[in-house]
């Protein structure tokens, strides 16, 4: 079976950024990663390229900005309420936090500068404007029940958990 829309693929991978630095790894964790694939769960670069491959395929690809988090905007920042972080009491310049948004959902953010009330954040992605390189092996591909389809995830081993 062949990774396309609407199948839930497992994969292990390793990313590393332009530098050769390691972002992250599924390795470091128990599981692969499970995505119900063709649903926008990862960037549209890795998707892209993992499509049509099986069970057993390892492979690298090399993800530019635009296909994965973006270009740098400059100024992009903004000033938040403490009470809008989880960590608030206990961030640093130079720290990656999620800030909850509007809406409900989360964004990842840069720490820039700790106010007494408030903190300056740059909202551009850690990974905005850089090219990310991915070593992939793809582990299992499986029919989506109709149930992850509507609700836009995999469930289960790797996936989604109500």
């Amino acid at each position: 079976m062949k990774a396309e829309k609407d199948k839930v693929v497992t994969f292990h991978y390793h990313l590393t950024d332009e530098t050769g630095t390691k972002v992250d790894s599924s390795h470091d964790r128990a599981e692969p990663l499970t995505i119900l694939f063709g649903h926008g769960q990862i960037i549209p670069g890795l998707e892209q390229t993992m499509e049509g491959h099986e069970p057993g395929d390892k492979f690298d690809v090399s993800v530019p900005p635009e296909q994965g988090y973006g270009e740098r905007r400059e100024d992009f920042t903004q000033r938040v309420p403490k009470k809008y972080f989880r960590d608030a009491d206990h961030l640093k310049p130079g720290d990656a936090t999620v800030l909850s948004v509007q809406g409900g959902g989360y964004r990842q953010v840069v720490v820039l500068k700790v106010g007494s009330s408030v903190v300056d954040v740059d909202l551009n992605h850690p990974m905005a404007g850089k090219t990310l390189k991915f070593d992939v092996e793809i582990t299992d591909v499986r029919d989506a029940t109709p149930e992850e389809i509507e609700h836009g995830h995999a469930h289960g081993e790797g996936g989604h958990h109500h």
